[in-house]
């Protein structure tokens, strides 16, 4: 047992009785979105999870403890509190050592349910490569992580706010192998097409299982991207949320914003300037990934032989 890990009596039970156990990050609840939103989301993701037959565990650091899964009161805490700091890699001796509250981003999530032995993490959407990064080297760590450790990561792609063609190239020169579920084309966030394609798709749990047991059985480490648009019903269209994005881009470089700073400043201006429609495609958007994260922990439960090196 790892020294930093507190496991939630839910997620221990879970363990022992050889459940399949999903991962979920919390700088969406403590940055990505307003309260109470935040919490209902969290709570409406976490029911997915159980429905389709897996155990949620929301991760956090929480008096120098990196909690898997969390309680009612932790998840109020955590929407709530004003000092919450938006933990990465880099950030995680800090937040821990010094006792400090933190929630998770995805490079940090992927790093502590690693520790804790869980293979499946479910995201709204992961970093990538900043527009302008040729000048201001601005990479999220996401991708280093998605490089190095042995979790699977479904999300919706990743935001326009982003380089998407320069971060899919990152991610090839890297190894890290980039799945689609339902369709070739991979998913911009809000959107359900980048203009870009995956490397493969991949449309059940257990196609999808068999792959990622296949690559960490043949000592590939590394992550995985697994790929899902959005519900069509929830989709924004292209036109309007470049737009939108361009604009919000504009606002931020004029006001200063840089560092970790720009993605919660940006999501903020893209929910005003869409009058809110842009929160209710993400909450459907990670409440879709919910159902397909639980699915793909199931099916990899079930096939044996499955040990990340």
């Amino acid at each position: 047992m790892h020294q930093y890990l507190l496991f939630s009596p839910e997620v221990a039970a879970a363990r022992t009785a050889g459940k399949p156990i999903v991962a979920l990050e919390s700088t969406i609840i403590s940055h990505g979105m307003p309260y109470p939103q935040n919490v209902t989301m969290a709570q409406e993701v976490e029911h997915v999870i159980r429905a389709a037959g897996a155990v949620p565990a929301t991760i956090a650091i929480i008096e120098g403890k990196i909690c898997i899964g969390l309680v009612a009161e932790q998840l109020e805490l955590l929407a709530t509190s004003p000092d919450a700091m938006k933990v990465s890699q880099r950030d995680l001796p800090y937040v821990l050592s010094q006792g400090r509250l933190g929630a998770t981003t995805v490079a940090a999530t992927m790093i502590c349910a690693q520790l804790a032995g869980i293979h499946v993490f479910v995201t709204g959407g992961i970093g990538g490569v900043h527009r302008g990064a040729e000048t201001s080297f601005d990479i999220s760590a996401d991708l280093q992580e998605l490089a190095r450790t042995n979790v699977a990561v479904v999300c919706a792609g990743v935001k326009s706010i982003l380089d998407i063609g320069l971060t899919l190239e990152y991610l090839e020169t890297h190894g890290v192998p980039v799945i689609s579920v339902g369709q070739p084309g991979f998913p911009a966030f809000f959107t359900r097409d980048s203009g870009f394609k995956a490397d493969f798709q991949l449309d059940s749990a257990l196609e999808q299982a068999a792959f990622i047991q296949t690559k960490w059985q043949l000592g590939l480490h590394g992550g995985i991207v697994v790929s899902n648009p959005v519900p069509e019903a929830f989709a924004m269209q292209k036109d309007e949320i470049d737009s939108i994005t361009e604009q919000a881009l504009r606002e931020a470089r004029d006001g200063g914003v840089t560092g970790k700073l720009v993605t919660p400043f940006l999501l903020a201006r893209i929910k005003t300037l869409t009058e809110g429609r842009s929160l209710m495609t993400n909450i459907a958007l990670v409440k879709h990934n919910a159902q397909i994260g639980a699915e793909l922990a199931v099916a990899m439960r079930d096939l044996p032989g499955l040990q990340p090196i």
